[in-house]
């Protein structure tokens, strides 16, 4: 799908496997505290998730009515873990500099936890690129559900106005496409993501393999 970045206004960014390469820093955080809890790692347990829901939502359903206290750790390690193990994916800044020298708008939309995300962002890009940040929670819904979308625009755009030429949305998953298509925003599919098994390829949805393809497309532009 060919993208023409002189009308695009808003472009919104997922966090997780999209602007920050962070799988490593979710699953090993993760797999620390299923088996302090006695339970089998993740490979065991990913069956238990529900698609729909971020994986913060998604602790009830695999750590059942302890999932308060599993979360909870699993914050605390975690933030161990970032400092040494949080990194970007190559090209992902020249695409956002790309963009903002443009005079797009640059947002972050994401089901992340925002005491994480508060942390992670600024160790990887100046907060000051992004005009907006939803994290997960503040919106009436978060992704798949098109209200994040909604709340995120919310005194720039009505949900009638959004169109996909004016406004994408790039993620590595399922939840961020549906999100965009439900929107009427544009889907850009960038990243393989963590938690998606498989993924089918619309038409309706923008696929580049990594930044660099995308970088590479919008240079020419």
């Amino acid at each position: 799908m060919l993208l023409d970045k002189s009308k695009v206004k808003y472009v919104l960014f997922d966090w997780d496997g999209t602007l920050s390469d962070n799988g490593d820093i979710v699953i090993s955080s993760v797999n620390q505290v299923l088996k302090e809890h006695g339970m089998k790692d993740w490979e065991q347990q990913k069956d238990k998730r529900n698609p729909k829901l971020s994986l913060w939502d998604n602790f009830a359903n695999i750590f059942g009515h302890n999932w308060q206290a599993a979360y909870a750790r699993y914050v605390e390690i975690y933030k161990q873990h970032i400092p040494s193990m949080v990194r970007s994916f190559p090209n992902a800044e020249k695409v956002l500099k790309t963009l903002k020298e443009d005079g797009v708008e640059l947002m972050i939309m994401t089901n992340k936890d925002p005491q994480l995300l508060e942390i992670e962002l600024p160790l990887l890009y100046k907060p000051d690129l992004f005009s907006r940040i939803t994290p997960g929670h503040e919106a009436p819904k978060d992704k798949p559900y098109p209200e994040h979308i909604f709340y995120t625009l919310r005194g720039l755009l009505t949900p009638q106005e959004i169109n996909p030429q004016d406004v994408w949305m790039v993620g590595d998953s399922n939840q961020d496409s549906d999100c965009a298509l439900a929107a009427n925003v544009l889907p850009i599919r960038i990243n393989t993501s963590l938690f998606d098994e498989s993924s089918v390829h619309s038409s309706n949805i923008a696929w580049f393999k990594d930044f660099d393809e995308l970088y590479n497309l919008l240079a020419k532009n």
